[in-house]
């Protein structure tokens, strides 16, 4: 696929002799917002990291906007892991110029500019001063995703972004999701939520490392032959009649 943004061809990764990618193979066309959905175990975070650059395959190959994983490729993509890697004694405003900053970020006017936006963004604005640590689980949630999206990078990885959001606020992101993929951005959303899922373009199901089904909502559930299926009974219809690829 030329437009492909991520090609992964035969991925095998194992913790010791546990095999947690299964010679997975996916091919992600950009500016979608694509989502990994599946049970925890699925391999859903591994796949993320190894995407990333974070973890090493045992085989098979990744490309991301046609390089390897890395840091050559740090500064075209945007990461927010499952769980905030933040900075718990610095502020909200501190973290995500950090992070601006490791970006490459360096003109200060439009760092702070940005920085101002982003903060707004994920409705922290009252709390720009205020340290991690004093910070709820869903609020650090949310400058974790400040500082994944704060250097508008054309890739971005999302590990689980809206656990801990109230329904309000998860509308807000999916309603930016949109305009950064209509804006040319892609987006690998992991999550195990079926209402994460319905806001995807393109989903792949995993189950034990594997891609069970790929393809839009609607697509997937219509492979259940079923009017008004859900996304929960496609998941478990593929999961009793074997693969299913829909047009990814």
């Amino acid at each position: 696929m030329n437009n492909a943004s991520i090609a992964i061809d035969n991925l095998t990764f194992k913790y010791g002799k546990l095999t947690v990618i299964d010679n997975l193979s996916l091919q992600i066309p950009g500016g979608i917002s694509f989502g990994l959905l599946g049970p925890n175990g699925s391999g859903k975070t591994t796949l993320i990291r190894l995407m990333v650059g974070l973890l090493k395959p045992v085989s098979g190959s990744i490309r991301c906007l046609g390089k390897l994983p890395g840091t050559a490729n740090a500064k075209n993509i945007g990461y927010m892991p499952q769980l905030p890697s933040l900075y718990t004694e610095l502020t909200v405003e501190q973290n995500i110029d950090f992070f601006a900053r490791i970006y490459g970020m360096r003109d200060r006017k439009a760092r702070q500019s940005r920085i101002a936006d982003v903060i707004k963004l994920v409705d922290l604005w009252s709390k720009r001063k205020v340290s991690i640590n004093q910070l709820s689980g869903g609020m650090r949630q949310r400058v974790s995703l400040g500082c994944a999206i704060v250097h508008q990078p054309p890739l971005i990885f999302l590990d689980e972004p809206t656990v801990g959001l109230d329904p309000e606020l998860r509308s807000h992101f999916w309603k930016y999701f949109a305009e950064l993929t209509c804006n040319g951005s892609t987006i690998i959303i992991s999550s195990h939520t079926m209402d994460d899922a319905a806001h995807c373009q393109k989903l792949a199901f995993l189950r034990e490392g594997k891609v069970i089904a790929q393809g839009s909502p609607a697509e997937l559930r219509a492979t259940t032959g079923v009017a008004e299926a859900t996304l929960e009974e496609a998941f478990l219809y593929c999961i009793r009649h074997g693969k299913v690829k829909a047009n990814v």
